[in-house]
């Protein structure tokens, strides 16, 4: 009998309809005899808590964490990614949302849930006038051995007003006092891991999953105008465990393959927790 499996996809701003029909694709191409998916749009902490895993899509990043306090899932989302430490996938704000650190925030700055080790800068490429597309060599795309040949070309990203991940910061299950000391930087709260394999995903270090080459070096010759690194290179995605950044936006395309390859990584979670269950 196959197990059945929820992924809720946060419903309060943004482009959630769009990362459902893409989850709807993905799982439509491939058969899966072990999982029956079923996807649900969360606006509650009671559909929350009816989720094995959870998408918190693109759209504005401090509109989300005021609407989600307001509507009391701010601490319930925070149990979700770092207690209960469930796959979670951000994308653009979500991203933001998901990061321990923040800078360029709006005054006032704004709520994390965090769960990612990293400092995400906002809106770093620009207005939404300087918003673009760019091919992105995603290696972990092809490990997925199904020996179709779309899995290797490049994915086309979009990205819209998006952040960038700044630094990778070290590996703490605390919250990351060193970055609340700076000027202009939110941090998230810490929260401890409920149970062994939320330790697990805790203790793993951040793995860069793509760059995009040179607009970083870019950007920053023309604001101070001097000569840097060409080669340098901009973090768009980023995991930790079971939790998952990207800058771009997948929903805002008809390319179903990151959408894949997460379902599959929460086809591992689930394996993982039940085998942990059945030890105990």
């Amino acid at each position: 009998m196959a197990t059945i499996a929820t992924v809720g996809v946060l419903a309060l701003q943004g482009a959630f309809h769009e990362h459902i029909k893409l989850l709807e694709t993905a799982v439509s191409s491939e058969k899966d005899s072990e999982i029956s998916w079923t996807f649900l749009e969360v606006r509650t902490p009671i559909e929350l808590l009816q989720c094995d895993a959870l998408i918190i899509p693109g759209g504005e990043s401090t509109t989300m964490s005021l609407v989600a306090a307001r509507s009391g899932l701010l601490e319930p989302l925070r149990d979700f990614v770092k207690v209960y430490r469930r796959p979670t996938w951000g994308t653009c704000a979500g991203l933001i949302l998901l990061s321990e650190s923040a800078n360029r925030t709006k005054q006032g700055g704004q709520d994390l849930i965090g769960g990612l080790d990293v400092r995400v800068s906002r809106n770093f490429f620009g207005r939404q006038t300087e918003s673009f597309e760019a091919e992105l060599d995603l290696p972990f795309l092809a490990l997925r051995n199904i020996g179709d040949d779309e899995l290797n070309k490049p994915y086309r990203g979009i990205f819209i007003r998006a952040p960038v991940v700044e630094k990778v910061l070290p590996v703490s299950a605390r919250e990351q006092v060193g970055e609340a000391a700076k000027e202009d930087m939110v941090v998230a709260p810490s929260r401890s891991p409920g149970d062994a394999l939320a330790e697990q995903m805790v203790a793993r270090p951040v793995e860069v999953m793509a760059t995009l080459p040179g607009r970083t070096t870019k950007i920053t010759q023309k604001l101070s105008q001097t000569s840097g690194n060409d080669e340098a290179e901009d973090i768009v995605a980023v995991r930790q465990g079971n939790v998952f950044g990207t800058s771009f936006h997948p929903e805002l395309t008809c390319d179903a393959r990151i959408h894949a390859w997460w379902l599959q990584e929460v086809r591992k979670y689930i394996r993982s927790k039940r085998t942990l269950e059945l030890r105990s």
